[in-house]
């Protein structure tokens, strides 16, 4: 755990790094909690997820084993969070938020709230990359056309991305009839068939197309790691073979910005969110190697 040597030091934001690592001119990565959670159907709480993941940050390691870094020192600003009470002024906040900082040349990741907080991010990256390509990592397609009369809950995210760019979809394992009649079988890795086929991450990466965006619904992890999400589904991904597939990316291809959503967290249970927390750091680590 970092120790606080001087009281008097303020530490906020994304792994509560001093002003030299977090200044805003200086840093490679900005990080933008959307705490929204206005469309989600069962289990509420994501609104919590970006502040709890944030507090597990802060009580990281910072030198990162695997990459022998500390990526840290390339700087990561937490901008203030973006709190909207309907999903259309949401994603339209968060789609110019993402365009001011993409316009300074900076990293964007969008720390969520449900996963709605996406659409708003790729509608930006989308006018910066007209080339885009999403890829997402999920339990559920979110292919709905509209959900409880909205075009923007959390269900449509991936319908509303598919409008706009190509997108592959891995861990999926719960698929409503509609979705079934959207899905592109080329494009899509179900969970069971990564269990069963050890040659699906090439397979995944040839469908993919630089420049990508990454969004990562932590549903896409099995309910064994990471339990606080709002529909847990079984059969769901590990954390080695999450982050070999995701390091695999990052190398190939060119990711420009990425989100992580849908942490619910558990006041007894702190491992979500440090599961979560430290995802985003190795992401980043991923990315700026």
């Amino acid at each position: 755990m970092k120790l606080i040597s001087d009281p008097k030091e303020a530490f906020s934001g994304f792994a509560g790094l001093s002003p030299k690592d977090s200044s805003y001119e200086s840093s490679m990565f900005v990080v933008v909690p959307v705490p929204f959670d206005k469309t989600s159907t069962w289990v509420k709480g994501a609104d919590k997820g970006p502040t709890s993941l944030i507090e597990a940050s802060q009580n990281m390691e910072l030198y990162d084993i695997e990459t022998d870094t500390e990526v840290c020192r390339k700087g990561i600003f937490t901008d203030r969070p973006i709190v909207k009470s309907a999903p259309e002024a949401m994603v339209e906040a968060v789609k110019q938020t993402t365009l001011k900082h993409l316009s300074k040349g900076k990293a964007v990741i969008i720390l969520g709230g449900e996963h709605s907080v996406t659409t708003g991010a790729v509608y930006a990256y989308k006018e910066k990359y007209p080339k885009l390509n999403v890829l997402q990592i999920d339990a559920h397609t979110d292919l709905r056309e509209r959900y409880e009369g909205s075009r923007f809950n959390h269900a449509c995210v991936m319908a509303r991305v598919k409008d706009i760019c190509p997108i592959v979809q891995v861990g999926i394992r719960s698929v409503s009839s509609e979705e079934n009649h959207s899905i592109d079988r080329s494009r899509c890795f179900l969970a069971e068939d990564i269990q069963k086929d050890p040659a699906w991450m090439g397979k995944a990466l040839a469908k993919l197309e630089s420049p990508v965006y990454i969004t990562i619904d932590l549903d896409g992890f099995d309910p064994s790691i990471l339990p606080s999400t709002g529909t847990p589904e079984p059969g769901g991904l590990k954390w080695y073979e999450t982050l070999e597939f995701l390091k695999n990316v990052i190398k190939k291809k060119k990711v420009v910005g990425f989100d992580v959503v849908e942490l619910c967290p558990n006041p007894s249970d702190k491992s979500s969110d440090f599961l979560a927390a430290k995802l985003v750091y190795k992401l980043m680590s991923y990315i700026a190697l």
